[in-house]
């Protein structure tokens, strides 16, 4: 097909058409299908509805599974493996549990001590600098203080 545009000119050909017509199967002979009657004629049973309808019709035996062919025994050593690659998986998130319990626990304690210190701190602030200005309270001069048998004697 030629990609340059060219004006439509009724009755011009640009090039030959071929076409193609499908070409017929020759018949297949067709075998006549013959009846075959069964050895034994099936017992007709009727039932009767709860509505009070009878239902007719030939009585048929289930349909019977053919036995599922027994599994080969599971080896010990894949049973072990399996096993312990659970096990190693339970042990892996236990740990890494007790781990991130430990690590919560250690930031909690240290919390705990930064708002102690902060809270001590802040009643010795109080201590130094309200003394000194009402007269009343806890004179505590750190230069002059002295520990003397691990005891504090100001």
């Amino acid at each position: 097909m030629n990609n340059s545009a060219k004006p439509f000119v009724p009755g011009r050909r640009e090039a030959t058409v071929e076409v193609h017509r499908p070409t017929p199967l020759a018949p297949v002979p067709s075998v006549p299908v013959v009846p075959v009657q069964p050895d034994t004629i099936p017992a007709v049973t009727s039932i009767v509805l709860p509505d009070g309808r009878i239902v007719t019709g030939y009585t048929l035996e289930p349909a019977k599974a053919e036995p599922v062919a027994a599994k080969p025994p599971v080896s010990r050593a894949a049973v072990n493996i399996a096993l312990g690659g659970i096990g190693f998986g339970a042990v892996c998130g236990g740990l890494f549990l007790l781990t991130a319990f430990i690590t919560a626990l250690t930031a909690l304690i240290t919390q705990l001590i930064i708002l102690a210190a902060v809270i001590f701190g802040g009643w010795v602030a109080v201590q130094i600098f309200s003394a000194s200005g009402h007269g009343r309270g806890t004179t505590v001069n750190i230069r002059k203080a002295v520990f003397k048998r691990n005891q504090f004697h100001a």
